[in-house]
């Protein structure tokens, strides 16, 4: 109910709420306010104000807010002892020219496989194109038509290696579903088999661990854990920084792979 969750996470505020109610007029009051009632008055609810508050006003810390100090000192605690790393990880990132996976494209791949918390493997390919980057996504991430046409691959041969590069093991991506439609209309596009990898977005596993973000974009959510992304909007470099994400969440037990 709306109302038990305003009371759960009002802290030191105060809260008074009309909302529809089964009766003749079609509504009633709510209020934590201490100085007013809620009265009945030949069948008419009204705001009473009285003259003395009826009881201390409970100052302290949401329950919500209690909830987040516990997630911090949690992951705080975390982070001091051992934890065992899972076998293998691999982190994967796309940059591409727009958000429309059926007329957009990918401009490159990137992804770094974990071994055992130790070996680190990495793949970057830039992917040739054959229509024009807008000026936005040029200045976001540094590709342009030039670069890609001299070091890129046809995307048949970017995505062939990086389908030899993940084998079959599950691939993690923060806001995964994106990246996965490009890779899916990429596929397509080639006539080729789609990918069967298990998918793990760390996006909503942060959302669950951490309500309390201004936004979930990807530096916003690495700058809160302390990972640092020298060259973000680059997919190798985003990849490491999602593994480093997936990493932290995984020591937390926040993440199970």
């Amino acid at each position: 109910m709306l109302w038990d969750r305003i009371m759960k996470n009002i802290g030191h505020g105060e809260a008074t709420m009309v909302y529809n109610a089964n009766n003749e007029l079609g509504y009633t009051f709510r209020t934590t306010r201490k100085d007013r009632d809620v009265v009945d008055f030949d069948g008419i609810p009204l705001m009473m104000h009285l003259n003395e508050a009826t009881g201390p006003v409970k100052h302290g810390f949401s329950n919500a807010a209690k909830f987040h100090q516990a997630k911090v000192m949690t992951r705080k605690l975390a982070n001091k002892k051992p934890v065992g790393a899972p076998p293998t990880l691999i982190a994967i990132d796309l940059e591409t020219t727009g958000l429309d996976p059926i007329e957009d494209e990918i401009m490159s791949i990137g992804a770094v496989k974990q071994v055992k918390g130790e070996a680190i493997e990495s793949f970057y390919q830039l992917i040739q194109i054959d229509k024009p980057i807008p000026k936005n996504v040029v200045s976001l991430t540094g590709l342009t038509s030039e670069l890609l046409n001299e070091k890129g691959v046809s995307l048949a041969a970017g995505l062939r290696d990086f389908k030899a590069f993940i084998g079959d093991r599950p691939l993690i991506g923060y806001n995964l579903h994106f990246d996965e439609t490009f890779l899916t209309a990429g596929f397509k596009r080639i006539d080729s088999t789609d990918l069967g990898n298990q998918m793990v977005d760390l996006m909503p596993v942060v959302k669950k661990a951490n309500k309390f973000l201004d936004n979930y974009r990807l530096e916003t959510v690495l700058d809160d854990y302390g990972i640092e992304n020298k060259t973000p909007h680059q997919a190798l470099a985003d990849a490491q920084a999602t593994l480093d994400l997936a990493t932290k969440l995984n020591e937390t037990g926040v993440l199970k792979i």
